[in-house]
Order: C-alpha cells, then structure tokens, then sequence
C-alpha cells in the first residue's frame, strides 16, 4: 500500500519561512519523480516544484528564487523549503510520487497560511 504523509504546514507571517515534508512508504522511492502541488481556495491544484529521478528539477514561475524541493532517497522523504513567503502562497500543499509508468500517488496535503 501506498502511503504519503504530508507535514510541517502551519500559520507563518509574510516573509516567513516553512520546511513541509513528505514521508512515502509503499513504494520504490528513489525510481519516482515526486512533486509539491497546491490548491488555494477557488482555484486549480497547480505545480510548485518537481524533481525528477534523476535530480532535475522545476518549480513554477511564482516560486522560482524563494521555494526549493529536495529529496532523501535514503529517508523516502521529499522536502519543500519555502522562503519569503507571501499571502498568496497560501494554500494546501500536496506531495505527490509519480511512477515511470504514469501512475501518481498523492497524500493528504498540509495546510499553509501566510498572513500578511
């Protein structure tokens, strides 16, 4: 079974930083590209930042200079480090592991309010 456990969200001011982390399980962890997505309130889920097995890695153009993703391959853990935060990322935050043969695997998603 796979599992995906999101956490470190929590309410930060503007300007703040906030590690998030996901712990997967259930899966061959260093063989999957995995992804932060989020979903603000109203709007679609959209990319933050992937890395890609392989360590190549994009993040979106709002995020770019202020978000890094990062893995432990060694921990099954994929990492958000988000810096300069700003009202408008907030959001729920899901991480997500995407297999080679296109399947995803999503976990419960973590909170993320930046008041200004």
């Amino acid at each position: 079974q796979v599992l995906l456990v999101e956490s470190g969200g929590d309410l930060v001011q503007a300007g703040g930083s906030l590690r998030l982390s996901c712990a997967a399980s259930g899966i061959i962890f260093s063989l999957m590209s995995l992804a932060w997505y989020r979903q603000a309130p109203g709007k679609q889920r959209e990319l933050v930042a992937r890395t890609a097995f392989g360590d190549s890695t994009i993040y979106a153009d709002s995020v770019k200079g202020r978000f890094t993703i990062s893995r432990d391959n060694a921990k099954n853990t994929v990492y958000l480090q988000m810096n300069s935060l700003k009202p408008e990322d907030t959001a729920v935050y899901y991480c997500a592991a995407e297999a080679l043969s296109g399947s995803t695997y999503w976990g419960q998603g973590t909170q993320v309010t930046v008041s200004s």
